[in-house]
């Protein structure tokens, strides 16, 4: 009951905060609705009774605040009234709440998954994620939220755990440098513009059902007497469908929504892309249009961290520790050490170490004899090492590295880390348990607690200077300086030559890396096929690869002049081959063909479209404009984005066309037509392809 307390208190504050501001829509403000708990219904099985009670007094607690605005628990289906319950996930189209009173709402719609070292990175077909809200709004949906809209980042030790990367970009619309991700972007919008289109009928009615086929329905939203809005699906994962609706044939692919504001004219279908495309990931992956800055010919320092005990504010006790209460979470890193005495020759035994996560590494007598690591499904781990012990005293220092919190789950807050068990096992397998012998600790590294990731320390006597810092060194720190590349834009460290550690920039943590830990080399699937339920697990790419090399350096972070980079390093890594870059420019592409659904903006109510033609619409982020048009051709092009060739049939100067139109301009647009270019090949269905370059 105390923690309830401190959670009402909260609460409280909260609420008293947001009351002294005016933000309630009662008072004028922004705020229509507020929100108590977060998906505890998914680990209220857990508590038994006592959760039960916990949600009624969390309801109560909240309700009690008089906040003049709907309360709501996402994931919570025995949410007390007049609490709303919501749905979180890939899909809610099947969700009911548990009130005819209660609208049906969407709180988290997940536009891709979050990533962790050592796997693949996850991504959403845009394809499903528009069928998915389009599905929602179909049946009786009333709000949408994405989550993740716009991707960020974990910086310095934020992550969440077991072992979640640095980045959450998390394949948003935007991704975490602040870029528009095409064409997610793009698709997202139309289909938005066309559920807007919808909207007089949508608030006017309930859906009415139509079944229309075997996998194939319809749900019509009539007002009388102006008509009615209607979504057409087809929610077979293989079989692309012809259907008849309201005296007229539509076209439905396999998995997708078309959607008519007037029940007569599609103005979206989310199988359909016409949104263009974007070539390359700048929080991925090195795209081409960057300018970048090489640390290679940089003057370094570095200090190297001895191992095991390194100050006398350590302490001994008996047996093994959990790690997150003995270090409180000031640090990452916790030493254990003991001693093994031999009183015979030398002998050969494997040593055996268990731990409850995340990761550690092993020294005998001062030497790096091995490393485990967990995961983030598993962080537990075992190292099974041969090692050789000298006559007299011998050391084994292990450091137990923590990778990020748990944050979520079932007694998360009493989920443990650190080594449990360890073990010798002579080569006749006798064993010799060490684990409730007497142990030294040491929280942190020496490196940590002298502060040299501050800039205060820039110019200490600590650093070793050179012009060639040692590499493949474990446990060591590194420090240069950089001028940052010019622009307004964010930046991106390269950290694909390190192995595990930290960084920081003028003093603010970057974040975790670990680029020595590689994806499964299989299960990837790029590209993937959108038809079918999505999991995290169904769109996987760069496997055998870095989950994240990459590192988000917000412009803000950096000055003109020299700029501070430090680096822990903890199992080895080359630092000369660091790269700071940022962004310069973006290639951009589209394909459409005449086939292709017309621009939805064009659809006005009560009116035909006010185009006959489908669109090539060319847009640079903001700040940049078209300088060059790298390919165009009007007829059969063959290839993908940043693979165009013509095929055989292929109108002529359609490139300087493109060029006039757009270079020079923010956005153009250009119709697939015959009138713009001519008919290079009479009753053969023609395309538009066009690769443009924007920049400053």
């Amino acid at each position: 009951m105390e923690l309830w307390n401190e959670m009402k208190r909260f609460l409280a504050k909260i609420v008293r905060i947001m009351k002294e501001g005016k933000l309630f829509a009662s008072q004028g403000g922004p705020i229509i609705l507020a929100q108590v708990e977060n998906e505890y219904g998914n680990v209220e099985w857990a508590y038994g009774v006592g959760g039960e009670l916990y949600v009624q007094w969390a309801a109560e607690a909240a309700i009690g605040l008089n906040t003049s605005v709907p309360w709501v628990m996402c994931q919570q289906e025995d949410a007390p009234d007049p609490i709303i319950n919501t749905c979180n996930g890939f899909y809610c189209d099947q969700f009911t709440p548990n009130s005819p009173s209660k609208p049906k709402m969407w709180t988290e719609s997940y536009s891709g998954w979050f990533l962790a070292f050592g796997n693949a990175i996850p991504f959403r077909p845009v394809e499903d994620l528009a069928f998915s809200v389009a599905r929602f709004f179909e049946m009786g949906g009333t709000l949408q939220n994405y989550y993740m809209y716009f991707g960020g980042t974990n910086f310095g030790r934020t992550a969440g755990g077991p072992l979640i990367a640095t980045s959450y970009d998390y394949d948003a619309p935007i991704d975490e440098y602040g870029f528009i991700r095409q064409p997610k972007w793009g698709h997202l919008r139309d289909l938005h513009m066309a559920i807007k289109q919808c909207e007089t009928y949508l608030v006017n009615s309930d859906p009415t059902y139509i079944p229309l086929g075997p996998n194939l329905e319809a749900h019509v939203y009539y007002k009388k007497p102006d008509g009615c809005a209607a979504f057409l699906a087809n929610i077979d994962q293989n079989v692309d469908a012809n259907v008849s609706f309201n005296g007229n044939f539509y076209s439905l692919p396999a998995w997708s929504v078309s959607i008519l504001p007037d029940c007569k004219n599609v103005i979206f279908n989310t199988a359909k892309v016409v949104s263009q495309r974007s070539l390359g990931d700048f929080s991925h992956r090195q795209t081409s249009s960057v300018k970048e800055t090489i640390l290679a010919t940089s003057k370094w320092g570095w200090y190297k961290e001895q191992v095991g005990i390194w100050s006398n504010n350590s302490f001994t006790s008996s047996g093994l520790l959990e790690q997150i209460n003995t270090t409180r979470d000031v640090s990452d890193y916790l030493w254990y050490t003991a001693s093994i005495d031999v009183t015979e020759n030398e002998k050969e035994v494997y040593l055996n170490v268990a731990s409850l996560g995340h990761a550690a590494m092993v020294f005998v007598n001062k030497r790096f004899v091995g490393f485990g690591y967990g995961n983030h499904e598993d962080a537990s781990f075992t190292v099974t090492q041969k090692i050789m012990l000298n006559q007299g005293k011998n050391t084994l220092d292990m450091l137990s590295m923590i990778i990020g919190i748990q944050n979520y789950g079932p007694w998360f807050d009493i989920a443990g880390a650190g080594i449990f068990s360890v073990a010798l096992v002579d080569l006749m397998n006798a064993k010799e348990d060490l684990s409730f012998k007497a142990w030294s600790y040491q929280v942190g590294m020496e490196g940590e607690y002298l502060g040299l990731d501050q800039t205060s320390l820039a110019n200490s006597s600590l650093w070793t200077m050179g012009n060639y810092p040692p590499v493949n060194q474990t446990l060591i720190w590194y420090k240069t300086t950089f001028i940052a590349p010019e622009g307004n834009g964010p930046l991106s460290l390269n950290l694909a030559s390190m192995g595990k550690g930290q960084a920081w920039i003028n003093g603010e943590g970057i974040g975790r890396y670990w680029p020595a830990y590689l994806a499964p080399t299989t299960g990837c699937s790029e590209p993937c096929d959108y038809r079918g339920s999505y999991d995290a697990s169904k769109c996987l790419k760069n496997c055998g690869q870095p989950a994240q090399i990459l590192y988000h350096i917000p412009r803000s972070w950096v000055h003109p002049g020299e700029n501070l980079l430090v680096l822990h390093e903890e199992l080895g890594g080359d630092p000369s081959k660091i790269t700071v870059s940022t962004r310069t420019g973006q290639e951009i592409c589209a394909l459409i063909s005449e086939s292709d659904p017309l621009p939805v903006n064009s659809w006005k109510p009560n009116s035909e479209f006010k185009h006959t033609s489908p669109e090539v619409r060319l847009d640079c982020e903001r700040g940049w404009k078209i300088t060059s048009i790298n390919f165009a051709s009007f007829g059969t092009p063959k290839g993908q984005c940043g693979e165009f060739s013509h095929g055989s049939c292929s109108a002529e100067n359609v490139l300087p066309v493109f060029q006039k139109a757009c270079i020079g301009h923010e956005s153009c647009a250009m119709a697939v037509s015959t009138l713009n270019f001519g008919d290079p090949c009479v009753g053969v269905l023609k395309s538009l392809a066009v690769e443009a370059l924007c920049s400053a």
